[in-house]
């Protein structure tokens, strides 16, 4: 899931003015969460099958999964908090919670402002329309209506090539709003929006983005936590190797997705 740049310079200038009180306690933060029993992770709770809240009222999904493993791995119990994406790396520079597996896109921008373990799966950008719209292409997309969730670095790029813009709160408000034509095409994740579509039956055209790379999610934590980024990387790529990362993968995804 990506975010926008205009968000992290946000989070920057925070970052510089919290520095001061921040970097004592970062330097000791896996032996602080250690002493807690608990770290809470945070996510948007609207990115099925990555993670969505069920009729249960549960947080659940490929990400609260990895994350719950790796907290277990680590000796600690996870905490799941779900919060709105356009202010997550925010809630993490202001100690709302301790980490972000929530999808996140690994990019350069955000590398200045968090550090990251991972990535834990690699996706791409595409576009999504309605069967017979007649869109194949980015051209095809001038003039359209384009759907997008709020917050996304999605969002930015097609602001970039001068797109008529509608943004949204997830992937669930996007679909809905592709399905009853209010807009014409949504841009997405590819694997979240070819699940969530083909769950509810929904039916789709689309193409993938020929101007970017595929891209690696991430969990995003403080910077200057060291050994908690080493604890946590080893506890994922221990699940790589025995085989718990694929059992969750086909789970949630029904694929190997790293």
């Amino acid at each position: 899931m990506t975010f926008r740049r205009t968000v992290l310079k946000s989070a920057v200038v925070a970052m510089g003015l919290a520095v001061a009180g921040l970097a004592p306690a970062a330097a000791e933060e896996l032996e602080t969460l250690k002493e807690k029993g608990v770290i809470r992770i945070a996510m948007s709770g609207a990115y099925p099958p990555f993670n969505f809240v069920n009729d249960q009222n549960e947080v659940v999904g490929f990400d609260p999964a990895i994350g719950t493993e790796i907290a277990k791995r680590m000796g600690l119990e996870a905490e799941i908090v779900t919060t709105a994406w356009d202010g997550i790396i925010g809630g993490l520079l202001s100690n709302k919670y301790d980490a972000i597996v929530g999808s996140m896109t690994i990019t350069d921008e955000r590398d200045e402002v968090v550090d990251f373990v991972g990535p834990y799966y690699s996706d791409k950008r595409a576009i999504f329309t309605q069967p017979g719209s007649g869109i194949s292409s980015l051209e095809d997309l001038e003039g359209k209506k384009v759907g997008l969730t709020l917050g996304e670095t999605h969002e930015d790029w097609a602001r970039e090539r001068g797109y008529n813009v509608s943004t949204y709160k997830g992937l669930p408000e996007l679909l809905l709003e592709l399905e009853n034509g209010r807009v014409d095409a949504i841009v997405n994740d590819s694997i979240a929006a070819i699940l969530a579509m083909g769950e509810k039956g929904q039916e789709y055209e689309m193409f993938a983005d020929p101007t970017t790379d595929p891209f690696g999610a991430g969990i995003a934590i403080r910077e200057g936590s060291p050994e908690l980024a080493a604890a946590m990387q080893e506890a994922l790529d221990s699940m790589m190797e025995d085989g718990t990362y694929l059992e969750l993968a086909e789970k949630w995804v029904g694929a190997d997705i790293r």
